[in-house]
């Protein structure tokens, strides 16, 4: 079957590609909710939550910049809902009363919003799915292969691990329930774990990708386990990541630590070697992707060039959706000079600061 035509079905009991990670920014910035008139040459942006950095440093300015390129005379109405559902499908209405025929979504809870979407399609308004697929009569879908992502946290986390890995216990510090992304990293990641390690012996999810509720999860499991009841610790993401490695170091624990997005905070602990690796998944492209899309649906133009194939929505009520799925990469430090300074995602002098300069010297960063 062609890969460009072949379909990809996004489901919990079928072949899953589904969605990534979280958003940030602050909270009601941008335009305000309510009031203000639309037109055709405005694209709604509404991100969900401001936990996580990725989003706000990288997400919006690319794709605010890449609209702009595209149509010099277009607005972009952004909003940040702070992981607040209903304070979404406020933004979202308002956009919609106010006349704006695309909106690019990255929702709160992805269960949420086949209303809003249902609602919109009445209206002539286009919704591109954004990161996260959510709910609903979606016009695209710009993401990640989300249960590969799984796969590559749970193999670098065996690599880690060493040649104790099928005799090492681990802890799973897994995303937020309302983020249709994390079962597919769990999944992914228990694909792989659970056959290369001897247990899962603790496992949490955490609402909201919570890095504080994360640190109080793994004191949990070191109170329920003790300090040499387990081996590693899979974390979904770096923010959590970090979380976990607070309370590991509170007790003078040093363990193998993953997590995922390539945070400024989290490669700086790759390079001192309190996180063993994190997942790079490249902004650009994603972002860039959802800008072009949006644009041509404000358009009317047809956009199966860049989103070549098709998924399914989590609940299977929702078919055919077009979508554009990218890679991921581990990162670690031997490879942070050849990915993330290579690709300029942040300089040297960001990651190099004071307390790093030895152990960016010692990865070959200058």
């Amino acid at each position: 079957m062609n890969a460009m035509t072949r379909r990809i079905v996004v489901g919990t009991a079928a072949v899953s590609m589904a969605v990534s990670l979280a958003a940030c920014g602050k909270a009601g910035d941008g335009d305000d909710a309510g009031g203000g008139g639309g037109d055709s040459k405005t694209i709604g942006l509404l991100l969900p939550e401001n936990k996580t950095t990725r989003y706000e440093t990288f997400d919006r300015p690319i794709i605010e910049a890449k609209i702009k390129a595209l149509c010099g005379e277009c607005d972009v109405k952004y909003n940040n809902a702070a992981q607040d559902t209903e304070t979404q499908k406020k933004q979202f209405d308002a956009l919609v009363t106010q006349g704006v025929k695309v909106i690019i979504l990255d929702s709160v809870d992805y269960k949420a919003t086949k209303s809003w979407v249902q609602r919109a399609e009445k209206q002539g308004v286009k919704v591109v799915a954004y990161d996260r697929l959510a709910e609903g009569p979606i016009s695209a879908y710009v993401s990640y292969d989300n249960e590969k992502i799984g796969r590559l946290q749970g193999e670098a986390l065996v690599k880690a691990l060493g040649a104790k890995a099928a005799q090492s216990n681990v802890v799973m510090i897994n995303g937020s329930p309302t983020d249709p992304n994390a079962p597919f990293f769990k999944k992914g990641a228990h694909s792989v774990l659970d056959k290369g390690v001897k247990k899962v012996v603790y496992e949490q999810d955490i609402p909201d990708w919570s890095p504080d509720e994360a640190n109080r999860k793994m004191g949990a499991a070191i109170d329920s386990l003790g300090k040499t009841g387990f081996q590693g610790v899979y974390a979904a993401n770096d923010g959590m990541a970090g979380g976990v490695i607070t309370a590991l170091k509170k007790q003078g624990i040093k363990v193998p630590v993953g997590g995922q997005d390539a945070e400024l905070a989290g490669l700086q602990r790759v390079l001192t070697g309190d996180q063993a690796f994190t997942i790079y998944k490249q902004i650009k492209p994603e972002a860039e992707t959802t800008a072009e899309i949006a644009v041509k649906l404000l358009k009317g133009e047809k956009i199966d060039d860049l989103a070549p194939v098709k998924v399914d929505s989590l609940s299977g009520e929702f078919t055919g959706i077009p979508a554009k799925l990218y890679d991921a990469q581990v990162v670690t430090k031997e490879n942070i000079a050849s990915t993330i300074i290579a690709d300029k995602v942040y300089k040297a002098s960001d990651l190099c600061t004071a307390e790093y300069k030895a152990a960016c010297a010692a990865a070959g960063i200058k």
